[in-house]
């Protein structure tokens, strides 16, 4: 499969006719400054659809530039902040530094090292993820100890490139250890290994190339992770599984943004190999999807998409199913001519930026429904479906850059299940939606401050309400499992099993020391209230961190 979408995409490269563009990394801080300007000036950017990310970095200049939002130092600040974070799509001499380290380092404020000629742009910087901290619960002392590198470029302005490779050891709060120990996963990563009694050391990976196959066809084929949706969560598709291998084909034209996603994930990932140098293959599945984004009016928006999970792994023919290549919206017809083995899923998105600083959101997915049952109201387990409700207030109550966000997400039990490990919706054991899987009720409230342009301060509170299984039982929430092992087909309702009542809450304040040189003073406080008194936990956990050049680490579940 790997080779033959590597061909595809080469052969169309080949024809590439405009200039390319790498994706700004996923990062919600920073996704936060574009988001907040492209609903600050009421009317959409033209360049982006924020439904999908990453976006591309040309289209966040563009955005940002165009901006009629600055109405403070802190948003001036930022716009020249993300600015010079892409000046290949901006401007070289505007980031220059005024004394670079033995005339090479730092020669502009955004790179260690940097070439800049007519066919070819190279910029490489270090990444630094260095933290420490107390949990009330943990046996040993939190820390993050991430060192790696980012490199990135283009090649005669048609083929672009992006990589970061990241070595870590950490020892993390004890309801991430609790969550590794049960899944046999490290949350938002791949393959890791044991250090030491409480700690995991994972490598990661990550890169792709981009090609313009014209003005409006970008094309971008790598090893990351996407996200739809314009919330903090999304039950369509979010990045809290691991990366995985992708092929991506985005066309944008007036209104209109369609986005074609061929995906290879990984099935299962066997406990015995955790902890071990293990060299045995783990089991393949395919994901496949299209979204289309209509602009309906200038500050309304509605998206479409649509996911397909399947394997094919027999002696009937090869892994991947052919007919999932269609470029065209709705796979539900093709997945019935091929005999409906597959995890079909349906969804709907939308924003709505209905006065200047207010944007109203949402999300509907649909798994699975009969009607006639859902009329019924008797709690029939196949009526699958997630729905997200959401709202952001900028510059809150008149107060410059003071930000609110308010979201409610809901998932039915046995929602993102399926009948075997090739077919459900999860990737490396972790779900490609709601961390929770399913089963659940979901509030989020979230703040933002930047009192001065070089600090952040952010809180969150997430209250959920959950159930999780007793033993030998399936009440729905793990979309790992089969849901043929259901433990009742009627009277199925949210939040059954054994019931949990979870309070997070995260306040964290971050300065910028240096471009993209962050300290990061963290507070979380996690209170699991469980029907299963072995369940129930309550976490403190406070920390200190320096990062270069990445993202903070969220373990908000």
């Amino acid at each position: 499969m790997n080779k033959h979408i590597l061909l595809f995409a080469l052969m169309i490269s080949a024809v590439s006719i405009s200039a390319q563009s790498i994706y700004a990394p996923l990062n919600a801080d920073y996704y936060h400054l574009v988001d907040r300007a492209d609903v600050l000036n009421k009317n959409f950017s033209e360049s982006i659809h924020t439904s999908f990310k990453p976006y591309r970095a040309t289209d966040v200049v563009a955005t940002m530039d165009s901006a009629d939002y600055l109405t403070s130092g802190q948003d001036q600040f930022n716009t020249q902040y993300i600015k010079t974070d892409h000046w290949e799509y901006w401007s070289e001499d505007s980031v220059q530094s005024k004394k670079p380290f033995l005339k090479k380092i730092y020669r502009s404020k955004a790179d260690f090292l940097h070439v800049n000629t007519k066919d070819f742009q190279l910029r490489v910087n270090p990444i630094l993820y260095l933290s420490g901290g107390r949990d009330n619960n943990s046996g040993s002392t939190p820390f993050i100890n991430t060192r790696g590198a980012q490199i990135r470029g283009s090649i005669d302005d048609k083929i672009g490139f992006y990589s970061t490779i990241e070595e870590s050891q950490a020892v993390f709060p004890k309801y991430v250890q609790d969550y590794t120990a049960d899944r046999g996963v490290v949350p938002n990563e791949a393959f890791w290994k044991k250090y030491g009694d409480h700690a995991v050391d994972f490598f990661t990976a990550r890169g792709y190339f981009t090609f313009n196959a014209s003005k409006h066809i970008a094309l971008q084929f790598g090893y990351d992770k996407n996200f739809v949706g314009n919330g903090y969560r999304s039950l369509l598709l979010s990045d809290f599984s691991a990366p995985s291998t992708f092929l991506k084909i985005q066309t944008k034209v007036w209104r209109i943004q369609y986005t074609n996603l061929y995906t290879e994930m990984i099935a299962d990932a066997p406990y015995s190999s955790f902890g071990s140098n293990g060299t045995a293959e783990f089991p393949k599945k395919f994901l496949t999807s299209h979204h289309l984004s209509i602009n309906i009016t200038d500050n309304f928006n509605v998206g479409v998409f649509e996911a397909i999970i399947f394997n094919r792994g027999d002696s009937t023919g090869s892994a991947f199913e052919w007919n999932y290549l269609n470029p065209i919206i709705f796979y539900r017809s093709i997945e019935q001519y091929t005999g409906s083995p597959d995890n079909a899923l349906f969804g709907i998105d939308w924003k709505w930026n209905i006065a200047k600083g207010i944007q109203f959101y949402g999300q509907g997915l649909l798994d699975e429904m009969v009607i006639s049952e859902l009329k019924a109201g008797n709690g029939w387990w196949g009526n699958k479906f997630s729905v997200q409700m959401g709202g952001k207030y900028y510059n809150a109550f008149g107060i410059n850059n003071l930000d609110l966000q308010a979201e409610y997400n809901v998932s039915r039990p046995f929602t993102y299940s399926h009948e075997s490990i090739f077919t459900n919706y999860a990737h490396y054991r972790q779900p490609l939606a709601h961390p929770l899987g399913a089963n659940f009720n979901e509030a989020v409230l979230i703040g933002r401050y930047q009192p001065i342009p070089k600090l952040y301060l952010s809180g969150k509170l997430i209250f959920s309400q959950y159930g999780t299984d007793p033993v030998n039982e399936n009440y729905g929430g793990d979309v790992l499992k089969d849901y043929n092992s259901r433990t009742q087909e009627y009277g199925n309702s949210i939040g059954q099993g054994v019931s949990n009542d979870q309070l997070y809450i995260d306040l964290t304040a971050s300065y910028m020391l240096k471009h993209n040189l962050f300290i990061d003073l963290k507070h979380i406080y996690r209170d699991r209230d469980s029907v299963d008194p072995l369940l129930s936990s309550t976490t403190n956990f406070t920390s200190l961190a320096i990062r270069l050049n990445v993202a903070a680490r969220d373990q908000s579940f």
